[in-house]
């Protein structure tokens, strides 16, 4: 059985996360939204940047198309100038002149949209220029007689009494190879740095949080019982912890201690006058001598299982206290070999791998000293002793299983139950007070593990005892 607080505490456990591995998350994540943003805004502002570059440029051949069209003539009675259009035959760059080179330009009038001059390079083939509408001036993109975009200035002026239409455009093929690679090259630099950040917040993040490393380190040493106390050599952020957890230390040995004392101090004065009156009822002799030393024995019984449940309950809250398991089953199964080797019991011990119990050495020694005698006690010529590691999957804790199995008799499942139950014998013709299981159980049940019986592959009967064990971090 488990408690609600240590049921609580595994469930706690099992959804725990990586504080490095957030922080270094959320640094990369909003790195990269940063950056990429940045990217963004960058190939944004060197395409305007570009556009209108190319604009300014399409507009210097606007301008020379004016000029070379406008003729001024003055007249030799009145002397006043007159400008009149002539058909311009502008070559200001050579692929006006090549034949669907990608760069054009015609001249309309404003009213009409046929063309009244066009750059050879159109060999004839119309320039969809979009209305220019009301404006004097637009740009914009259009698809040329070759179908390749063209980026198309157009620029309204007015001679004497008509308004002409002059539109100039250009395939944009090299425009937008050069956004694409200022792109490509924004991209990777930014790829750069970003990967840059991230591994200096890394290291950041492994260095700011190696402090709590070494508290983990330091309170585990606690834990196992390697140290006392908690190194208080640390950054001022989280010194006070480890202050506080020092305290909290000194006064949980303080309280079971405390606890100790009025334990041993219950257990003196209960056992001294039950002995005196047992004494006195043996001396008396009689009927009512025998029954009242039957019963201070009973008592007595009852008495030392519950203050060992005291005392329990008091020490599995004592932080730092474990022990190995191997040494303390062995010493019993070589104890039990002594005393039951003339009724021919052989009993076998197989342990895998290393295993730290949470908990003192008695309470283990008390727990498998009961199943293993019982074992004994029962079988016919062979018992079975193994321990195992184990993960609690409802709590996500490192667990331990004990199983005891000998080839005995056996129990019914309705004997099984009743074999738990404090005080219950089964067989009134072997020596014992019947607490030895039930006393399993609950201390069981205190280290927050449990205890079953079962049938045995050997045809006996099988005990299966899960305690905490100790993982060391």
């Amino acid at each position: 059985m488990t408690t609600e607080p240590e049921a609580n505490s595994g469930k706690a456990q099992g959804r725990q996360r990586s504080l490095a591995a957030r922080l270094v998350i959320v640094a990369a994540v909003w790195s990269t939204i940063a950056l990429a943003l940045a990217g963004i805004f960058l190939v944004s502002l060197y395409q305007r940047s570009s556009e209108r570059a190319f604009d300014a440029q399409l507009e210097v051949h606007i301008k020379a198309l004016i000029a070379e069209m406008l003729e001024t003539d003055a007249t030799a009675t009145t002397g006043v100038a007159t400008t009149k259009v002539t058909a311009p035959t502008y070559r200001g760059d050579p692929r006006f002149s090549l034949p669907l080179s990608g760069w054009y330009w015609t001249v309309r009038r404003a009213d009409s949209p046929a063309i009244l001059y066009a750059s050879a390079s159109l060999v004839g083939d119309p320039l969809n220029t979009p209305p220019i509408g009301q404006s004097d001036e637009s740009a914009g993109f259009i698809v040329g007689p070759t179908g390749d975009e063209i980026r198309v200035l157009q620029q309204r002026i007015s001679i004497e009494d008509s308004a002409y239409v002059i539109a100039v455009g250009a395939a944009t093929a090299g425009f937008w190879a050069d956004i694409t690679e200022f792109a490509r090259m924004v991209a990777l630099t930014l790829c750069l740095v970003g990967l840059g950040l991230i591994l200096a917040i890394f290291f950041q993040v492994r260095v700011g949080l190696r402090p709590l490393m070494r508290l983990r380190a330091s309170l585990s040493a606690v834990r196992q019982g390697d140290a006392e106390r908690i190194d208080e050599a640390l950054p001022r952020e989280i010194a006070p912890l480890a202050v506080e957890l020092n305290a909290l230390i000194v006064s949980n040995k303080e309280i079971v201690e405390r606890a100790r004392t009025h334990v041993g101090n219950l257990a003196h004065g209960l056992k001294t006058p039950l002995s005196v009156i047992a004494n006195e009822a043996r001396a008396s002799g009689g009927p009512l001598a025998d029954k009242v030393t039957e019963q201070t024995a009973i008592m007595s019984t009852q008495i030392q299982h519950h203050l060992e449940r005291a005392r329990m309950a008091a020490q599995r809250r004592v932080i730092g206290v474990s022990c190995e398991t191997e040494p303390v089953l062995g010493r019993l199964i070589r104890a039990m070999g002594k005393i039951y080797r003339d009724k021919g019991v052989e009993v076998s011990f197989d342990q895998h791998g290393a295993i730290r119990f949470r908990g003192e050495s008695q309470d283990l020694e008390e727990m498998s000293g009961n199943l293993i005698d019982n074992a004994c006690k029962w079988a016919s010529s062979k018992v079975v002793v193994q321990v195992a590691p184990l993960t609690d999957s409802a709590t996500n804790r490192d667990m331990f299983t004990i199983t005891v199995e000998d080839d005995g008799p056996g129990l019914t499942p309705d004997e099984r139950a009743e074999a738990v139950k404090r005080g219950r014998r089964l067989d009134e013709t072997v020596p014992g007070t019947g607490l030895g299981l039930s006393i399993v159980a609950d201390l069981a049940a205190l280290y927050g593990g449990s205890f079953e019986l079962d049938g045995s592959r050997f045809g006996g009967l099988k005990a299966r005892l899960l305690l905490p064990a100790l993982n060391r971090v």
